[in-house]
């Protein structure tokens, strides 16, 4: 068995990726590769697909970080001293954490979605890398932002300089919302005639709300790969909350610094 990836060429020096429903032994709604313990998956499978994943990461299982995401704009830099914690601990400091960023070589990042945005960044310059979980409430409170500049504070990162993904996510198409969502974007700013449409409901465009803000912060148009995957449309493929319920498995999108 042998999990299935969806690979990003963010670049050589790092392996970015989403991982698929399958190639793990997770079953129902969790079937096949889930790795997220908050979801309501059976331990054990939990535990197999994580050595999967590790195994086909060439990383140690400890080495593959998943925080505790609550849809806010902690970002949680992982370094030496917090892997040098008991597991416990490290679960703690890991609890209420939406964005993830390191420069340790070999230790996999990533946030869990399903429907909501994954978005990841590197910085060649200074060989650093984030995950960031962008929910429609992290997207209000512009979450991707906020990680630029805690890795230009953390890192010395210049947003030009970094290259960016947006992983699997629900499309504009498919992400109907009610009047306080719509209401919520566009009492904080946001570019409603470019992000939002109405058909019998407001929809909003979230992948586009997070390219962005990238591109706001700074981060070139051209440095930016869309998935262009819907996960509501892509139900055989990818966990989508939508269409599955929130009792399901959850996508993890990751990054890796290598040498």
């Amino acid at each position: 068995m042998r999990p299935v990836l969806h690979e990003y060429n963010l670049s050589s020096a790092v392996t970015a990726f989403s991982t698929t429903r399958h190639g793990g032994y997770s079953i129902g709604p969790y079937g096949e590769l889930n790795i997220n313990v908050y979801c309501g998956d059976r331990p054990e499978h939990i535990a197999a697909n994580r050595q999967l994943l590790a195994s086909e990461l060439g990383v140690t299982e400890s080495r593959v970080i998943v925080p505790h995401q609550v849809h806010q704009t902690c970002c949680r830099m992982v370094d030496e001293s917090m892997l040098a914690l008991p597991s416990d601990r490290q679960a703690a400091m890991l609890e209420g954490v939406d964005c993830v960023m390191t420069d340790i070589r070999q230790l996999c990042i990533g946030v869990s979605t399903a429907d909501c945005i994954p978005v990841l960044l590197y910085d060649p310059a200074h060989h650093a890398a984030a995950a960031i979980h962008a929910g429609w409430r992290g997207t209000v409170e512009r979450i991707v932002a906020k990680a630029v500049e805690a890795m230009s504070r953390h890192y010395d990162t210049r947003p030009e300089d970094l290259l960016a993904v947006i992983g699997p996510g629900i499309s504009l198409k498919n992400f109907e919302v009610g009047q306080e969502v719509y209401d919520a974007f566009a009492h904080d700013g946001h570019p409603m005639e470019l992000i939002s449409k109405k058909t019998n409901k407001w929809h909003i465009d979230l992948p586009l709300s997070n390219r962005l803000q990238l591109e706001q912060s700074g981060v070139g148009h051209q440095h930016i790969i869309m998935s262009e995957i819907c996960t509501f449309d892509a139900t055989e493929d990818y966990f989508s909350a939508r269409r599955l319920g929130i009792s399901s498995g959850r996508i993890y999108t990751g990054i890796i610094l290598r040498s």
